[in-house]
């Protein structure tokens, strides 16, 4: 039995056909792979250039840059000079953010001039963009009388200074402001310095006042008091020995002693400072077997 005839006529497809439909499936299969290599989400949500101002995969915030740069910022604020009022803008304006005013609040009158700086705390914010640095900076105003200007006495002044992590620096993002430095008492829980060796501290007073002296004058008279290997830089004639007021050794191991020595430095003229110092005694033998505790270390 013949088969009879199909119910549908075929027709050849063209050549154009055919290549439509491989183009189209080769299309589809390099989009996947872009898709995979570079990751769908940055079609999406495109990452924006590097001007755009926001701070994004970063870890850590830069302290260190941070405090340098609020020093010099801070100290920039805190120079002024009516005689030449465009100087402190320039000044200011080397580290505050594009775009905020660099006269910083001053009106534009008065002299003040602050060199010496040093920064402490920064605390940073829970964001991880912005902080605050304490700052420390020695100023010293002026006052015009008649067409002089006089020069007071230096002062410390204390001031926290707000910064930010741009995309390529960081910036202060604002003025300073005041803060107060007061005194604190000691910490209740300051380590004690042991319990005292009534006789060793007796036996060791005049070995101690020859230190001191030595101390005072040169590394050559240093040596030759302090304990073999000792590594002590003197004073170098700064100043001169006064007086041992105090010397106190602790009980500790056979070979090695804390102590602790209070003297008093005569210095230029009729100063005088008194000073606390902590050691460390070394017991050493000599070659003939007697033995004495000299200065192995100061601090």
């Amino acid at each position: 039995m013949e088969p009879g005839p199909t119910p549908w006529a075929t027709e050849p497809e063209s050549s154009f056909s055919t290549w439509a439909r491989r183009f189209f499936r080769g299309l589809v299969v390099a989009v996947l792979l872009l898709a995979a290599i570079s990751g769908v989400r940055s079609w999406i949500r495109p990452t924006t250039g590097a001007n755009s101002g926001v701070v994004t995969n970063q870890t850590g915030f830069p302290t260190d840059e941070a405090r340098a740069v609020a020093t010099r910022y801070a100290v920039s604020y805190l120079n002024w000079d009516e005689g030449n009022p465009d100087t402190r803008p320039a000044q200011v304006g080397v580290d505050l953010a594009a775009g905020l005013d660099a006269r910083a609040g001053w009106n534009g009158r008065g002299k003040q001039t602050a060199n010496t700086a040093y920064p402490g705390e920064v605390k940073v914010d829970p964001s991880g963009v912005t902080a605050v640095v304490d700052v420390r900076v020695q100023v010293r105003p002026f006052t015009k009388q008649g067409r002089n200007w006089v020069g007071g006495a230096y002062m410390w002044q204390r001031v926290s200074v707000p910064v930010a992590r741009a995309s390529s620096r960081v910036v202060a993002s604002g003025p300073p402001t005041f803060v107060a430095d007061e005194r604190a008492a000691l910490p209740d829980n300051m380590p004690e310095a042991g319990v005292p060796d009534d006789d060793l501290t007796a036996a060791t007073a005049k070995d101690a006042e020859a230190f001191f002296s030595a101390y005072a004058e040169s590394d050559a008279k240093v040596e030759a008091v302090a304990a073999p290997g000792a590594a002590i830089r003197s004073l170098n004639g700064a100043v001169k020995l006064g007086e041992l007021k105090d010397w106190q050794v602790f009980t500790g191991d056979e070979n090695e002693r804390r102590a602790t020595g209070s003297v008093t430095w005569d210095g230029t003229g009729d100063t005088t400072l008194d000073q606390t110092y902590t050691l460390t005694l070394r017991r050493t033998v000599a070659a003939d077997g007697a033995q004495r505790w000299q200065v192995a270390a100061v601090g």
